[in-house]
């Protein structure tokens, strides 16, 4: 599994990416203990095999929605950054059209979060008509939870970045790649995109900091409110 922090030894003759020369942040204390890594990593597993057994007809639906809109793909994959900035690919089913990420540029004077590393926008042009149903009820992150059962990602966790914003992260902002990747953390349950860039990252750091297992269980039942409001969903 490739990492953004290290270059592969093909590349190591050429300049490489900023963000490989400053090591990941770590934690100045003691980790969280054996026990709890355990007992999370097995409530990811059992969560997300019960989930993707019990919405599979839900994954067919969309699944024919999303490809009856256009005839583009179902799933939407991108090189997304995990835990110690080790690259995985990240999946969701497809809001936007498909060309989507050539047409960013062009958006980019509108983004909500102005001169920032995140990019997000109101009302986005790119978005299907199915994809803003589906963005509003984060039924398009659904997929995430085969990268949870994997082991790529986690229930509770920092959300993962792309690679090109983790590329501009300071070494402070860094410190979301001290831990997997979540499907919901803090800032989720708080106003998701309503919050700028940098409230995700105190709130992340924060999650860091405090995480247990009782914060876990507590963000896991605030994001089904969070949810269901569509608040900072678009």
């Amino acid at each position: 599994m490739q990492s953004v922090l290290k270059p592969s030894p093909k590349a190591r003759t050429a300049p490489a990416p900023a963000v490989t020369q400053v090591p990941v942040y770590l934690h100045s204390t003691a980790g969280p203990s054996a026990a709890y890594l355990t007992a999370k990593r097995l409530l990811d597993v059992a969560v997300s095999l019960a989930l993707l057994a019990a919405l599979s007809p839900l994954f067919l639906i969309v699944a024919l929605c999303v490809k009856l809109t256009d005839g583009g793909p179902v799933f939407f994959r991108q090189k997304r950054v995990g835990l110690n900035g080790r690259v995985f690919d990240f999946y969701k089913f497809r809001s936007m059209v498909v060309d989507a990420e050539a047409r960013k540029t062009e958006l980019m004077r509108l983004n909500k979060h102005g001169n920032s590393v995140t990019f997000k926008m109101l009302r986005d042009p790119r978005v299907t008509w199915v994809g803003r149903i589906m963005r509003k009820t984060s039924i398009d992150e659904l997929p995430q939870l085969w990268n949870v059962l994997i082991g790529e990602m986690t229930l509770v966790g920092p959300r993962p970045a792309v690679v090109a914003e983790v590329q501009r992260y300071t070494a402070r902002e860094r410190r979301r790649l001290a831990v997997t990747p979540g499907l919901t953390c803090i800032w989720q349950v708080s106003g998701r995109a309503d919050l700028d860039f940098q409230q995700q990252v105190e709130l992340d750091v924060r999650y860091i900091r405090e995480r247990s297992m009782w914060l876990d269980l507590k963000l896991m039942l605030l994001a089904v409110p969070a949810v269901l409001s569509g608040k900072g969903a678009y």
